[in-house]
């Protein structure tokens, strides 16, 4: 065989292992697409109808702990903002003091370091872990769906 006659029959072997590769690969992957998927159109975004309130919690302020023998007090002050139904708006209301009271006793533990060095995505999550705690304690439902943090000062 000559050199060029060999160079054909290898580039139509590679042109043909390639083809079969390729289909190999379409076959399997549209044996794993759900069925009735063949065009895999973009999923259309899920809207929460629900109305929400949102009830304010100003002022929550806590001392926080600091290092022994350290001459000045540091504080965090926290506006909280609870997201809830319409139809629970009156029952966050009422329960405004005893929310106070349970960030106030989740953000009196942090020493300065760490409160300093939190996002606010963190804060918040241990803000609304202590309030299902609290929640579950008392044998309730949470009227709200979560607290969000409004302002956030730590001095």
């Amino acid at each position: 065989m000559t050199k060029t006659r060999q160079l054909i029959v290898f580039s139509l072997l590679a042109l043909a292992m390639a083809g079969l590769g390729g289909g190999g690969a379409w076959w399997w992957l549209k044996g794993r697409a759900p069925a009735g998927d063949t065009a895999q159109a973009p999923a259309k975004p899920v809207y929460d109808k629900q109305e929400y309130k949102y009830i304010s919690l100003d002022k929550v302020i806590v001392m926080l702990r600091g290092q022994a023998g350290e001459p000045m007090a540091h504080y965090l002050a926290v506006d909280l903002v609870f997201k809830a139904p319409a139809e629970k708006e009156r029952i966050v209301k009422e329960h405004l003091p005893l929310l106070r009271s349970v960030a106030v006793s989740a953000l009196s533990t942090y020493p300065l370091e760490k409160a300093s060095k939190m996002t606010i995505a963190e804060l918040a999550a241990d803000i609304n872990a202590a309030y299902q705690a609290s929640y579950e304690r008392d044998r309730k439902e949470q009227p709200f769906v979560e607290a969000l943090i409004g302002k956030l000062i730590i001095e």
